[in-house]
């Protein structure tokens, strides 16, 4: 079938109006490592997916899962030692509070499970957000996505703390981080006054959807601060930032806050269903006692075996090393590349976690989505997946799997500059 006849058979299937990247869209049929193949047999480097972090079908998480499905595999009912010692490592990874952990097959279902955590911890039903979050699908995690900074029930959301776009210009960090923690405390202050009870606060570590802005210094530990004080449980979303895809292990270590839940997914199985929601054992063991969950999917032996090979795979190879290495590579030849090209208004980045703000003109700021998109097809005719991204859908994004290496970033950045001064001259 080629692509227009796929297309047709996928919407007769699945509905239409189910996403797709790209126009045309690939029809990807093979990966390994950083690359993947179309059914013609095109290459393309993926610097999209954080999903497959040590390697599209790295051969010693295939090889873990195939082992342990050939041994036994049973739910969480059952004793077995195999997922005890991946709780165990993947815990003493994390930062002292956090001491148990409730596995679950994804982050939509980690994040429910961190809300009814809190709220169970709190009496509360209120969480504060940003207004450019996304943290899942189900129906109360899904309340947070793009909230409004009020007029969503139980949700209150405060300014994404950019300084790119600034509330005010020429403001100093420290002016610009008090006036972002102003919107903190009125999202709390708000709750207080409609006589909701405050449950706590729920982001990404990084800010990932929210565009991946050059934080304030000291705004997420201050906001943490100011939850705490409030009675609220601060829960920091790691699906992106975390198994060393900043250069540290956790993208809370970064940016200087620390969590009393934390939730992970995507990389941590690196393509295998895996999610996990961690925090104090006052709260996980409140919300067992009060709740019994329990999931079918999670925490089986094949859980405990995939987990435990990405660990091994990131240790051994010193992947934290890598990143921090390519990353700021690709962030300074990106840098290099910015004056040329009006379009683009600011380069960001943590680890290999980097974003491209396109923009109409660099005086204006304007947003320009489309043309984000077309820098992204374009991109993907040179045989570089992105995608646009960002709050305003103008931010090519960049996130490959973290064995993407510098000869990878050298081929990127010469079909990016040239895409660059294409833009420059149209």
């Amino acid at each position: 079938m080629n692509v227009d006849e796929i297309v047709a058979r996928r919407n007769r299937l699945l509905g239409r109006g189910t996403t797709l990247f790209y126009d045309p869209p690939v029809h990807l049929v093979r990966g390994e490592g950083a690359s993947v193949w179309d059914a013609d047999g095109r290459r393309y480097v993926d610097m999209y997916n954080n999903i497959p972090v040590v390697g599209h079908c790295n051969p010693r998480v295939v090889d873990a899962l195939e082992r342990q499905a050939r041994t036994h595999s049973t739910h969480s009912r059952y004793l077995d030692e195999v997922i005890l010692d991946y709780a165990e490592r993947l815990l003493a990874l994390h930062a002292g509070p956090i001491e148990n952990v409730v596995f679950t097959c994804t982050g939509t279902e980690a994040n429910e499970v961190a809300m009814q955590m809190a709220r169970m911890a709190t009496g509360g039903r209120g969480f504060i957000t940003t207004t450019g979050a996304y943290h899942g699908h189900s129906d109360l995690v899904g309340a947070l996505t793009d909230a409004p900074p009020r007029g969503r029930a139980n949700v209150n959301a405060f300014a994404i703390p950019d300084p790119y776009r600034p509330p005010a210009e020429g403001l100093s960090p420290q002016q610009l981080r008090d006036a972002y923690l102003a919107g903190v405390t009125a999202a709390i202050d708000d709750f207080a006054a409609a006589g909701v009870p405050f449950a706590g606060m729920l982001v990404c570590s990084i800010l990932a959807n929210e565009g991946l802005p050059d934080i304030p210094p000291g705004f997420m530990g201050e906001a943490a601060a100011l939850v705490r004080e409030a009675g609220g449980v601060v829960i920091l979303d790691e699906v992106q930032a975390g198994f060393c895809r900043t250069g540290s292990w956790w993208g809370y270590q970064v940016t200087e806050v620390e969590p009393d839940i934390v939730t992970m997914g995507k990389p941590i199985g690196n393509g295998y269903p895996l999610g996990a929601c961690a925090g104090r054992r006052d709260l996980v063991e409140r919300f067992r006692a009060e709740t019994g969950y329990f999931n079918t999917f999670s925490s089986t032996p094949v859980h405990g075996a995939v987990g435990m090979a990405v660990l091994d795979e990131l240790e051994e190879r010193g992947i934290a090393a890598h990143v921090q290495d390519v990353g700021a590579h690709l962030l300074r030849g990106l840098e290099a590349i910015a004056p040329s090209c009006d379009r683009i208004g600011d380069v960001r980045g943590r680890g290999l976690f980097l974003g491209i703000e396109w923009v109409v003109d660099r005086e204006s700021r304007a947003p320009d989505s489309a043309g984000a998109a077309a820098v992204c097809n374009a991109l993907r005719d040179r045989g570089f997946l992105t995608a646009p991204a960002g709050p305003n859908h103008n931010q090519v994004k960049i996130r490959p799997p973290l064995v993407f290496d510098r000869a990878m970033a050298d081929a990127f950045l010469e079909a990016f500059a040239d895409i660059a001064v294409g833009a420059r001259a149209a």
